[in-house]
């Protein structure tokens, strides 16, 4: 299986508006910058953002304070919520998505038998809904690469009646005029 490094064009934005988006705070970071006159002091925060219910978003901003941060990032979120699959609590299929060093691979589970992942990864599958699920992190452990990184497995995500609906890159165009014939 070759590892997703890219959102999927088909992914469509969810307005967070009618939602009960519920905001869960991953950590919170001094971050310097260092100018000519010194040290520039700025907090960064990760935020994961989603209403339980198949929608999620992970934000992250920088600001001089942490208030600040914190709001921005989870706007930032708020802004890049997807909608995921969740059939049955577990996800239809098994996703590898790579993000900067980090890799998650995420796996369907049956029913009762929990969430088995780390804690980035499950805090952003709690959040989109996903109750039975065995995850394995690979690479770097960075909270923000993985936490993007199950965001990108989460995108590529398919249902079964969606995916028959899209038409078939692979026929060319002799086999469909094969098939008209």
């Amino acid at each position: 299986m070759k590892a997703i490094t890219r959102t999927p064009s088909r992914v469509a934005r969810i307005d967070p508006s009618d939602l009960a988006i519920e905001e869960k705070l991953m950590t919170v970071d001094r971050v310097t910058k260092v100018v000519k006159g010194g040290r520039r002091l700025r907090f960064r925060a990760l935020m994961v953002v989603g209403d339980g219910n198949g929608h999620v978003g992970v934000g992250l901003a920088k600001a001089t304070g942490v208030p600040e941060a914190i709001r921005k990032a989870g706007a930032m979120g708020r802004k890049q919520l997807i909608a995921v699959p969740v059939v049955n609590q577990t996800i239809p299929h098994e996703a590898l998505a790579k993000y900067g060093a980090s890799m998650v691979l995420i796996r369907p589970a049956a029913p009762g038998r929990g969430m088995i992942a780390s804690n980035t990864v499950r805090t952003v599958l709690e959040l989109a809904g996903v109750k039975n699920v065995i995850s394995k992190s690979l690479g770097s452990q960075n909270r923000i690469n993985v936490a993007r990184a199950t965001m990108l497995a989460l995108a590529s995500l398919r249902t079964i009646v969606p995916a028959a609906k899209e038409p078939d890159v692979e026929k060319t165009s002799s086999e469909a005029n094969d098939a008209a014939e």
